[in-house]
């Protein structure tokens, strides 16, 4: 029996992996996060199939479901959000089924700063204005930050940040980020992106809190703040550059 944690993407059913799709119907069971997965995903599992949201479970409760597959010889399709790699809660799941001898594989999916790039219709990496992408979020009651990852830390360097669970504190990436970047930067929420009900707001460090408080926006948000957010007057990239010589481009000297 195995569990196969499968990253479940940004929301909308088809942005899953094939992989991931494939898994999910060749599983008796499955174990999906109800808040934040889209329930049109359950559509790939096999009928019959017995299907958990675990939403309001807690940890102990999960791995019961674990154990209680092990002793059936199910395998597991696990879904969450986004990719596994970023604030999944798959680690402490993985210890528990390390501790219990069950394996485990772990398929990644389209994690959801780049569904939000996408509906921004936005590449995050500018020539010469900016060639990083910082993933952060804020502390709240389920994870406080580690001491030395703060905004200013990451706002120092000016590269583009990508600020997870953070709309509640949109004053505060406001106000500790604007010593920073100037009130005039760039800034883009995108509200469930990907979902029938995506939504984006474009404004400035300025302005950006004047325009949620008209258009609240309660959950599921993802902000983005940084230069290359409006970038137009850039150079172009050597790729694609006549006079740039490379070894897949097949020139001569």
């Amino acid at each position: 029996m195995t569990v196969h944690f499968i990253g479940a993407g940004p929301g909308a059913a088809d942005l899953i992996t094939v992989r991931g799709r494939d898994l999910i119907a060749s599983c008796p069971v499955c174990l999906y996060a109800g808040s934040i997965v889209s329930p049109e995903l359950l559509q790939y599992c096999p009928p019959g199939a017995r299907i958990v949201d675990t939403a309001p479970m807690s940890l102990d409760e999960i791995e019961a479901e674990f154990l209680r597959a092990e002793t059936a010889g199910e395998d597991i399709a696990r879904l969450h959000s986004g990719d596994l790699s970023v604030w999944s809660a798959v680690a402490e799941q993985i210890r528990r089924l390390d501790k219990s001898g069950i394996a485990y594989t772990m398929t990644p999916g389209v994690p959801s700063f780049a569904a939000a790039a996408s509906a921004l219709g936005r590449e995050l990496t500018i020539p010469a204005v900016g060639q990083s992408l910082v993933l952060t979020r804020v502390s709240g009651r389920a994870s406080p930050m580690p001491n030395r990852e703060t905004l200013q830390a990451f706002g120092t360097t000016g590269t583009t940040l990508a600020i997870h669970l953070a709309i509640h504190a949109l004053d505060r990436v406001v106000e500790e980020l604007t010593p920073l970047y100037g009130p005039d930067c760039p800034v883009a929420i995108v509200v469930k992106a990907s979902w029938p009900d995506e939504r984006v707001l474009r404004g400035t460090l300025a302005d950006i809190a004047g325009k949620v408080e008209a258009d609240p926006i309660e959950r599921t948000a993802l902000i983005f703040v940084g230069p290359t957010l409006a970038a137009q007057d850039f150079r172009e990239s050597s790729l694609y550059d006549p006079a740039y010589q490379r070894r897949f481009r097949g020139r001569g000297e």
